[in-house]
C-alpha cells in the first residue's frame, strides 16, 4: 500500500507499448494493481480488442470499468493504471456533442480529485497529433482536444515517459 500520491503519465504512438511498459510499472510496484478501463464497447471490433487487452492480465490484478468518472472509484492507497485518455475523452466528446470546452472541464476536475488522492496512478494516453491530419472538422477537433487534455495531464504528472516502439523516454 502506499499513502503517497503520484502521477505517472505515459504516453505514445498506437502499439508503441504504453499499456505493457504501465502494467510492468504497477506491478514492479504493487502485488496485487488495480487497471482501470475506460473504454465503451462500441462494437464487435472494439469487444475483441478489450478481451485481448483482458487477457494480458493475470489473477494478480483487480480490474475496473469506468467510461468517465473515475475519480471516485475506491482506489485510494492503491497502484492503478488507467487505459486510456483518449477512449475516455472519447465518452466526454461524444457525450458533450463535441464541446471541447466542456470537455476539458471534466478531465481537469477528475484529474484535480485524483491529484488529492493517495495512491500511485499510471495514466496512459495516445500522441495522435503526430500522425496524418485529421480529414475532418470534427476528427482535428477531437485532435486538438486529445492534445490539451496531454498537456493537462502531463502537468499535474510528476513522471511523463514518451513510449517509442517499446522503448521509454522519461521526462
Amino acid at each position: 500500500m502506499t499513502t503517497d500520491n503520484k502521477i505517472i503519465f505515459i504516453t505514445g504512438g498506437v502499439r508503441s507499448g504504453k499499456s505493457r511498459y504501465a502494467q510492468e510499472i504497477a506491478l514492479s510496484l504493487s502485488n496485487n494493481p488495480v487497471y482501470l478501463a475506460t473504454a465503451r464497447k462500441w462494437d464487435e471490433d472494439f469487444e475483441q480488442r478489450i478481451k485481448r487487452h483482458q487477457h494480458d492480465r493475470d489473477e494478480r490484478w483487480t480490474n475496473l470499468e469506468e467510461e468517465k468518472h473515475f475519480a471516485a472509484l475506491p482506489l485510494d492507497e492503491r497502484v492503478v493504471v488507467i487505459d486510456c485518455v483518449t477512449l475516455w475523452l472519447t465518452n466526454f466528446f461524444v457525450d458533450t456533442n463535441n464541446d471541447i470546452d466542456q470537455c476539458l472541464t471534466a478531465i481537469e476536475q477528475e484529474i484535480g480529485l485524483l491529484k488529492q488522492r493517495p495512491g500511485i496512478f499510471i495514466i496512459i494516453s495516445n500522441e495522435i497529433g503526430m500522425g496524418l491530419h485529421a480529414d475532418t472538422p470534427v476528427g482535428r477537433k477531437f485532435a486538438d482536444l486529445q492534445g490539451w487534455a496531454n498537456q493537462l495531464i502531463a502537468r499535474q504528472a510528476d513522471e511523463a515517459i514518451f513510449m517509442v516502439s517499446g522503448r521509454p523516454i522519461k521526462f
